[in-house]
């Protein structure tokens, strides 16, 4: 590039030479002729003439030379640019290729123009920014480490142009390559991901760094604990310690005692101490250590670690005397619960019997060589409960877990227990500061008899009358009100402090006169209560007061000579009896006419329908029958089929109602009824695709029943049961004999039922889909109800949503009627079924 920019500059020269040289000889021609004329030459003018002329095409033919020379270098140098361009381009492409071929980020600084990103094509660190205005404020994505070791090796950088390679960590977890070097008065920053060797050197700096940190913290730790530490090595000598062992040896500092090992055991201990640990990782003792000029105990704790063993020596001088006070203390403290009265047990945290005294070993009679053995507070519930000494529970479980939840709860129980022996114990449990508790046992048998004798009389009796919807007053012999309670003073309106003055009956009865005013029987009232005849006579009435309320009244003499009188308010019974007795009419009225309305229309249908049913049977025999028009056919004979069933089911519920349903009673072959029970449903199931099981214990042969009600009943469930299985599905019937009945139960796997729904299910017309396809009317389980109960039986039904019905039917297996009040309980055995 440098030989033709050289080439260039000569060509240029010398095309400017060219043209200086033509433009001196025309202007020396031209001089030359102008001296002469001025000398008066004796050149004629023609003859000047033509030297001009000829001078003209001289100078003009040496600048057309000198033109076209220029022309030629011109293009030449042209061409050359134009190279030199196109190698430059090629260049910088290849030079841009070679920058952004590898992942990466440079930035480019050079003085006065300050850092700029040259390229970024490194996007996989985590937590490298993507901005390039983010990206040159390393202090906001870098880790503060790292952050501050970048800035310095940059400042470095840029003033002595040193460089630098180092690993950074950005505050996501990141890791990168910074590599800096500098030229001239420019400095470049690339950034580049680690890999390889790298990554892992990065993690071990990351580790070690984090190893570092917590040795300088444990080692601050342990220079600011105030007992000697110590770490020995494989050899057994002091390899570290901390101040307060330098302190302890009496040392200048912690050099002194590594370079003279100085020793804060004496040879035997250490022996002591290594034979110790040999096999051991673990070793804690209490020995005598002569320190701070005199010997105290410490306890001695010291790990092997393999190659060095750590220990640490801990002052426990005050602690153990201490612990000797507080035993001393205990001593006195249990002499003292000895003797008293109140039982007393304490636990430790882990529940075990820590002390008893000697009330607590005569009230449950326990074996003291036992309980020193200290025994769980559950295991000593456990023996208590076998001894039969304590509270009768229903799940003496469940009790026990609340009783000892005092151990975990924060909160002191305080409980009655009532024990078989008729001992009543107050039994107060305190959980102690360190997690245990303390059980206090406080026999108040004698007291609580007492105070029972003394108020279980007026407690019965105002808690009895307070409770009582009757009015209910008591005068005494003196004729004042004595007793009386809240029912009394509602009926006649009477403030409770005016009846707490213990009015006169005189005064009692002016101040009710205006709620009924009735002196004949007033008097008799108030000649009862002062009469002190001792043959009185108690006597009843009622009263029609004028607000419409009517009272029930009795006074009855009391033996002491005191007077009973109660009053019932039975206004809205007296009511509520008039407007049931309405209402039983209006209903028995409605039952006969709605009876009357169902069976004449029932039996007026009935006889359309089997006309149109004939006349569809005797259509669909006909053979010209396109195909759509018997499908038509069908679905008549279907829709008629089921109207005709239900016309047929609600006369049976009327003839029912009306009492004209008898049963014709004979043996009935169970597998027989079964049988044409599911014949009748077999179509409906193979539409379906629905499996029916049929399942009979060996004992099933056969009961006293009506034979076509007992197949009714049968088929009414399992078309319930098939109309809400799901295609695919299975129904149950199977049948056993229990405690003189013969049960029946058909069983489903559809949709089930909500508990709310099953009170209503065997409700008229009350027919829901769940749903399922299935319609009804709402009468099956209706008649099969009322079919059952026609046999004395029982029918019950278990539903859950999801998991299907079961409806379990009971016979008396001996046609004999069985009360409702005298069901048995009945459990279904396990069956074996057998497909059908």
């Amino acid at each position: 590039m440098q030989a033709n920019h050289d080439m260039n500059r000569r060509q240029s020269t010398s095309v400017e030479i060219a043209m200086l040289l033509a433009a001196s000889i025309a202007t020396a021609m031209v001089l030359t002729i102008g001296v002469a004329a001025s000398n008066g030459s004796a050149v004629s003018t023609f003859g000047n003439g033509v030297i001009l002329a000829s001078l003209v095409a001289v100078c003009f033919l040496l600048a057309l030379i000198a033109v076209g020379y220029g022309y030629q270098a011109s293009r030449k140098k042209l061409r050359q640019t134009e190279d030199e361009v196109r190698t430059l381009r090629l260049a910088l492409t290849t030079a841009e290729a070679l920058v952004k071929g590898e992942p990466q980020t440079l930035v480019y600084w050079e003085h006065g123009r300050g850092l700029r990103v040259v390229t970024q094509t490194l996007s996989e660190v985590v937590g490298l920014p993507t901005s390039q205005g983010e990206l040159l404020r390393f202090g906001m994505w870098l880790d503060p480490p790292s952050a501050r070791n970048l800035k310095a090796a940059l400042d470095t950088l840029f003033v002595d142009g040193r460089a630098f390679n180092m690993i950074l960590r950005t505050t996501a977890g990141g890791h990168l390559e910074a590599d800096g070097r500098a030229a001239g008065g420019r400095a470049v920053l690339r950034l580049r991901d680690v890999a390889g060797y790298k990554r892992d050197v990065s993690a071990i700096i990351d580790l070690q760094a984090k190893l570092a940190r917590d040795v300088r913290g444990c080692r601050a730790l342990m220079n600011a604990l105030p007992n000697p530490a110590w770490i020995r090595g494989a050899d057994g000598r002091l390899s570290w310690v901390n101040d307060t062992y330098v302190k302890s040896v009496d040392a200048k500092d912690e050099a002194e005692v590594i370079a003279g090992q100085l020793e804060l055991l004496d040879q035997q201990q250490r022996r002591g101490l290594a034979k110790a640990l040999q096999g051991q990782t673990l070793h804690r003792g209490k020995l005598k250590m002569f320190t701070g000029g005199t010997h105290r105990t410490h306890e001695l704790v010291v790990m092997n670690m393999g190659d060095c063993t750590a220990g640490i020596a801990i002052d426990i001088a005050e602690l153990e005397a201490a612990k000797g006070q507080i035993e001393n203390q205990a001593i006195a403290y249990d002499r003292t619960l000895d003797r008293i009265a109140t039982a007393v047990a304490i636990f430790n945290s882990d529940q075990t019997l820590a002390y008893f005294n000697d009330a607590y070993v005569a009230l449950w009679g326990l074996d003291p060589v036992w309980l020193k053995t200290s025994p769980k507070d559950g295991a000593i519930l456990d023996r208590l409960k076998e001894m039969g000494k304590l509270p009768v529970e229903r799940n003496y479980r469940e009790w026990q877990r609340k009783l000892l939840t005092t151990y975990t709860s924060g909160q002191d129980k305080d409980a009655t227990w009532h024990l078989p022996d008729n001992r009543v114990l107050n039994v107060v449990a305190d959980q102690r500061p360190d997690g245990g508790v303390t059980y206090l046992y406080n026999d108040e048998t004698e007291r609580i008899d007492l105070e029972s004798r003394v108020n279980v009389l007026s407690g019965v009796q105002n808690e009895t009358l307070n409770s009582l919807a009757e009015g209910v007053a008591v005068f005494a012999p003196d004729g004042r009100l004595q007793l009386h309670n809240p029912a009394f003073a509602k009926i006649w309106k009477q403030s409770p402090d005016r009846l707490l003055q213990a009015p006169h009956i005189d005064e009692f009865v002016r101040d009710v006169s205006v709620l009924y005013e009735d002196p004949d029987c007033w008097k008799r009232i108030s000649t009862a209560v002062t009469s002190f005849s001792a043959d009185r006579e108690p006597f009843a009435d009622r009263m029609h007061r004028p607000d419409d309320s009517v009272i029930d009244f009795a006074v009855s003499p009391l033996p002491d000579g005191a007077t009973l009188m109660t009053f019932t308010d039975v206004t809205d019974a007296r009511r509520a009896e008039i407007a049931l007795r309405d209402r039983n009419d209006a209903l028995e009225t409605t039952a006969r006419i709605k009876n009357r309305f169902i069976g004449n229309m029932s039996y007026e249908l009935r006889t359309p329908l089997t006309n149109i049913l004939g006349f569809t049977e005797f259509m669909m025999l006909m053979d010209d029958l396109k195909p759509k028009q018997r499908e038509y056919l069908e679905d008549i004979t279907s829709a008629s089929q089921t109207l005709l069933t239900i016309i047929n089911s609600i006369l049976d519920l009327a003839n029912i109602d009306a009492g004209g349903a008898e049963l014709e009673l004979e043996s009935v072959v169970v597998q027989d009824v079964i049988d044409a029970a599911v014949q009748t449903v077999r179509e409906a199931a193979a539409k379906s695709e629905l499996t029916i099981d049929i399942g009979l214990t060996e004992d099933v042969d056969s009961l006293i029943a009506d034979k076509s009600r007992v197949t009714q009943i049968l088929r009414n469930l399992l078309s319930n049961a098939v109309g809400f299985s799901p295609p695919g599905g299975t129904v149950e019937i199977t049948a056993w004999r229990e405690a003189g009945y013969l049960a029946f139960a058909v069983e489903d796997r559809g949709p089930g039922m909500p508990p709310e729904q099953i009170k209503h299910i065997f409700e008229r017309f009350d027919s829901r889909s769940q749903g399922s396809k299935h319609r009804g009317a709402g009468l099956g389980l209706a008649i099969v109800k009322s079919l059952v109960d026609l046999h004395g039986g029982d029918v019950t039904i278990d539903s859950e949503i999801g998991r299907g019905t079961l409806v379990t039917v009971r016979l008396p297996e001996k046609g004999s009627l069985c009360p409702a009040e005298e069901m048995p309980d009945f459990d279904a055995p396990e069956l074996d079924l057998t497909g059908s």
